[in-house]
């Protein structure tokens, strides 16, 4: 578990314990331009198979903001889901978390974190993230585009599916 407090009283965790999921499911779903209409259940499964974050205010202890981390916590992870409840914005959650997220990560040995964005790449420049510097070297394969799949059934001559490196 990780935690830490800001100087101005915002706590930011990994305890799932905390995350409220219904607004979490609310805020991505209806606001996040990545996750719009993203099922409650979906949001669900990816936190349950996620490293949490989320960011409370020292008021009252309720959730402002929420990010995911998938990784394997040796080597690579994938910061996404990262949302600030439109009312916190401007108090410098955002990068905080991010950078909070990058720390954590690192005293897990995780030397590489990858993320997208359409719109904040100024906020995650300032706590070292850059962009790719030899995109052709990184691939995609995106469900939302439909695609063969490659299962051997569709052979009919007998061979057996091969592979060549």
């Amino acid at each position: 578990m990780f935690t830490l407090t800001r100087n101005d009283g915002y706590l930011l965790s990994t305890d799932p314990a905390l995350l409220d999921l219904g607004l979490v499911h609310h805020w991505l779903s209806t606001d996040a331009y990545w996750a719009l209409g993203r099922d409650r259940a979906t949001v669900d499964r990816a936190f349950a198979g996620s490293l949490p974050f989320g960011v409370y205010r020292p008021e009252d202890g309720r959730q402002v903001a929420v990010a995911r981390v998938v990784t394997d916590r040796a080597t690579f992870a994938w910061l996404c889901d990262v949302y600030v409840d439109r009312a916190a914005r401007g108090r410098g959650l955002g990068g905080w978390l991010a950078g909070a997220a990058r720390d954590h990560l690192d005293e897990l040995g995780v030397r590489r974190i990858l993320l997208a964005t359409n719109d904040a790449h100024q906020v995650y420049a300032r706590v070292g993230f850059t962009p790719l510097d030899v995109p052709e070297r990184w691939m995609n394969l995106d469900r939302r585009i439909p695609v063969t799949p490659v299962t051997g059934k569709e052979q009919s001559d007998g061979t057996p599916l091969t592979v060549e490196a």
